[in-house]
């Protein structure tokens, strides 16, 4: 490795932005390490009968010309620059230009994260989910006096960041009066297309499983947590979940179902408070609500899960005769 050490200022400009531009941000080592020759001599060592840029060499003719030699690596580890400025001197100039260089790609690096978030839509910009958006969020669910007042209020609530990537509002769907229902966590990509819960294969699927206990869509009202999509179908933040949590809450107050089957164990942590997995919920039956009012839930698995996972669907084919019969039991 020869060491070039900085002349003016240009230089070093040029030497910096090589190595941004190459994602080089530290040094490791205080020299590089030639990665091609170490691979080189592994496959020497492996093949021993191949012979070596040596070998080859020395069964050249005397009389031909010899082969043209490879430049050498001319390039500069971060430490040997640091080692040449300690050595030969760096003028201040160079040195005030260095810290310009690097203060002018810090602020470029920043101005790519910030336009890579997503932007803000016209009723607001993003927002910080503090305790002001989950206050927020509870005064404007209470004065939802209906599912049609929740829909327009959510419409136009800009306290939840997901609503600047989703596509729809996905609220709910089925019967209003429902004595049963069915609560699931996010919506996916089929559900933000088209604004409604549960239409895609896990929707296909759960169609099916209510078919099989003698109800449908028209029967029961499903919904979600979260009525927007995250981005990439991720899981919800738990500040996402709080911030969304008053609107279900005031779903469940406005249906007034006589059941709650919550769809994975998500949805069960967010409204009931329990901290266990879905195979120990599995099945269990939970209350919800305040001494006085109180209904009943259970718990069974989620039918995406349920695609995944086909042998589960015997236990929730038993979690769907349980809620069945305790519909039946209070007719």
């Amino acid at each position: 490795m020869s060491e070039v050490p900085v002349a003016n200022a240009a230089e070093l400009e040029a030497y910096l932005e090589f190595l941004s531009a190459v994602g080089v941000d530290c040094a490791l080592e205080d020299a590089p390490v030639d990665r091609f020759a170490q691979t080189q001599a592994q496959q020497v060592k492996q093949s021993p009968h191949r012979a070596t840029p040596q070998q080859v060499q020395s069964e050249v003719p005397s009389g031909a010309a010899p082969a043209p030699q490879q430049p050498k690596n001319l390039s500069i580890s971060p430490a040997a620059l640091a080692r040449n400025m300690r050595e030969n001197g760096v003028p201040p100039e160079a040195k005030q230009e260095a810290r310009k260089i690097l203060e002018r790609q810090k602020a470029a690096k920043e101005a790519s994260v910030t336009s890579s978030l997503p932007t803000a839509v016209s009723d607001g910009s993003a927002v910080v989910p503090d305790a002001a958006a989950v206050e927020s969020a509870r005064n404007a669910a209470k004065s939802a006096q209906s599912l049609d007042d929740l829909r327009r209020i959510l419409s136009k609530f800009d306290g939840c960041n997901l609503r600047l990537t989703a596509k729809n509002l996905v609220l709910g769907d089925g019967n209003p009066n429902a004595r049963v229902m069915f609560v699931g966590e996010a919506p996916g990509r089929e559900e933000d297309l088209k604004g409604v819960p549960f239409v895609g294969r896990s929707g296909y699927l759960l169609d099916r499983m209510l078919k099989a206990i003698k109800l449908s869509r028209s029967d029961v009202y499903i919904t979600n947590i979260v009525p927007w999509r995250p981005p990439g179908n991720r899981t919800p933040t738990p500040h996402e979940t709080e911030i969304c949590r008053p609107f279900i809450q005031q779903q469940i107050e406005l249906v007034d179902p006589e059941l709650i089957v919550f769809l994975g164990a998500a949805s069960a942590k967010t409204l009931s408070g329990t901290r266990d997995g879905i195979r120990k919920l599995r099945g269990r039956w939970l209350t919800l609500g305040e001494e006085g009012f109180q209904r009943k839930a259970i718990v069974t698995y989620h039918p995406a899960y349920l695609l995944r996972s086909p042998a589960e669907k015997r236990y929730a084919w038993r979690d769907f005769l349980q809620a069945r019969a305790e519909l039946e039991t209070n007719v």
